[in-house]
């Protein structure tokens, strides 16, 4: 088998033509880890959408188009978006409601307590894109990079009950979010203020949002090309950094 690193090393994503910049290789935790050091990610779908995309795929591959990287895993799409949307940790945006349910809901946040019931949680959001994403494989995948280290969790607790989260791939100093889901309102977005006053604790200034969504465009996400994307996180990537994961109430952040 190829050197996950060097793959990915080889790829052109800052010239690629398209989001998607790859196919193929393995959902095993050195791949992932060598993916988003190149500022890729893996976005496979399910249900009625896959078979087309399947067919588009290897249309992709048979012309040229799209490299095809050795693995077991089947057609696995990698992506990296131009536009790139991102999040300073330092500028989240806090609406009057979401501060006023920080300091009333008498919640508390915890860092990789529930990992596996947190990807659980997305995977069955409501339909979009977390609702597609998230397949068996992946949801193994992540939780052996969990397992090694690199993949990371924060849960919001209402006492014992488990109200939201998200979770997502820590490259360096900076935090890759994967998903995230609510049972009670503003959860998530609890979650994600939780976790950028965090970050910054811990030494990381830049969230990768992925896509572009009018929700996270509200507290605060902007987008930039992917080559400014790729430059910061080449000067990150290789800085230390760590997530505080002791139990803190939310009001903390009202």
């Amino acid at each position: 088998m190829a050197d996950p690193a060097e793959l990915f090393e080889a790829l052109d994503v800052l010239h690629a033509r398209r989001a998607l910049v790859a196919l193929g290789g393995t959902l095993e935790p050195a791949t992932l880890v060598a993916a988003y050091r190149a500022g890729c990610f893996p976005w496979p779908s399910t249900g009625p959408d896959e078979v087309a995309l399947e067919r588009q795929a290897r249309r992709l591959v048979r012309r040229g188009q799209v490299p095809l990287l050795p693995g077991e895993d089947g057609l696995v799409p990698w992506c990296s978006p131009d536009p790139r949307a991102v999040l300073l940790a330092d500028q989240v945006v806090v609406s009057r409601s979401l501060r006023r349910t920080l300091r009333r809901s008498g919640w508390t946040t915890t860092v990789d307590t529930a990992f596996d019931e947190v990807v659980a949680g997305c995977a069955a959001a409501a339909p979009g894109r977390e609702g597609t994403w998230i397949t068996d494989r992946m949801r193994m995948a992540y939780a052996q990079l969990h397992r090694a280290g690199g993949a990371h969790s924060l849960e919001v607790w209402d006492d014992s009950r488990l109200v939201g989260g998200l979770y997502g791939v820590l490259t360096g100093r900076v935090f890759s979010g994967e998903s995230m889901f609510h049972r009670e309102d503003d959860a998530s977005k609890v979650a994600l203020v939780d976790l950028c006053d965090r970050l910054l604790e811990g030494g990381v200034v830049l969230v990768d949002t992925q896509q572009a969504t009018d929700h996270m465009a509200s507290l605060g996400q902007v987008v930039v090309r992917r080559d400014e994307y790729l430059q910061v996180l080449g000067a990150l990537r290789d800085q230390v950094a760590r997530i505080p994961a002791d139990r803190r109430p939310v009001a903390r952040l009202a």
